[in-house]
């Protein structure tokens, strides 16, 4: 049988469609949130063997909540359209906290809230950035793109936070800064993708700062204004998680080596950056499957030595 696309997935659940008498079950529920998060694997980095197993269901759960989020903010191609849907969405949401859920994903990831009694805050939030996404497409100031990262990236975090059950404040404003930090590196990981797009998160004032506009965008243009504008965006990105650092040690040890490899990816992504002298336009820079497989080889060992703040890498 073919795999259902987003499109058939969305036709079966979407406002309009036919309800079903009974939700799906708790089990072929859990089934299909893994089945989606093993269809981006390559963007799921969270559910590998770096996580425990009694939490990988849990983040198939949250992951499948965010990636159907997502994917109604991308792939419609009418903004009008998405925000509706991504409205519909946070319905489905609310529902599930009265525990109404009819929809696999909230059949999943009730249990998951449940459980860990995950408050609905970061899971509204990062519906909140997915509808800036549809209106915003500039951002003036660095400040205004810390505040897309709020709802983008930090609620992230905290729901990782939350699986350990370790969300409180001072380790939340780490889990913020670690979040951000790799919420940027991806931006400067991925300016030509986004600029496709229509979006440039380079902060305007940044740009016109260094004397970049947006017809060296539209030439793709690799210049020394380029160079020296991401040079200083990808050593501000490494402050962010740097900054995160203390979070490996106030986890639980289960999900040291998970925060680990999220900062150290981050910083890799970074590195690549600088590895291709900022030219992120003619092609995207990446971290090889071997580097990954060294990083996480090495943070486990340092982790066992406890000299894991000692890394610059």
């Amino acid at each position: 049988m073919a795999r259902k696309t987003f499109a058939d997935e969305l036709k079966q659940y979407a406002p309009g469609a036919p309800q079903p008498e009974r939700p799906p079950s708790m089990g072929r529920s859990r089934r299909y949130c893994r089945r989606l998060a093993r269809r981006h694997y390559e963007n799921f980095t969270v559910a590998s063997r770096i996580v425990p197993r009694r939490l990988q269901q849990h983040l198939c759960n949250l992951y499948a909540y965010a990636r159907w989020a997502d994917d109604l903010a991308d792939e419609t191609g009418d903004p009008a359209q998405a925000v509706a849907l991504l409205d519909w969405w946070e319905q489905h949401l609310r529902a599930c906290y009265r525990g109404q859920a009819i929809h696999p994903v909230f059949v999943a990831l009730g249990d998951t809230i449940r459980r860990f009694d995950i408050p609905s805050e970061p899971l509204v939030d990062l519906l909140v950035a997915f509808r800036q996404d549809q209106r915003t497409t500039r951002y003036e100031t660095f400040d205004e793109l810390l505040d897309y990262c709020r709802y983008s990236a930090n609620p992230v975090g905290r729901l990782v936070l939350c699986l350990g059950q370790c969300n409180d404040a001072p380790r939340a404003r780490l889990a913020d800064s670690i979040c951000t930090g790799l919420q940027l590196a991806n931006f400067w990981q991925d300016v030509a993708n986004d600029w496709d797009r229509g979006r440039i998160y380079l902060p305007q004032a940044h740009c016109r700062r260094f004397g970049y506009d947006e017809s060296h965008f539209a030439k793709r243009e690799c210049n020394d204004a380029f160079r020296q504008m991401l040079s200083a965006e990808v050593d501000e990105a490494e402050g962010w998680l740097r900054r995160g650092l203390p979070l490996v040690g106030l986890v639980p040890d289960e999900l040291r080596l998970a925060v680990a490899l999220f900062i150290r990816g981050g910083l890799a992504v970074l590195e690549a950056i600088r590895r291709a002298d900022y030219d992120v336009w003619t092609s995207r820079p990446t971290v090889s499957r071997w580097t990954k497989l060294r990083l996480a080889a090495d943070s486990w060992w340092r982790l066992k030595r406890g000299t894991f703040g000692e890394t610059r890498s």
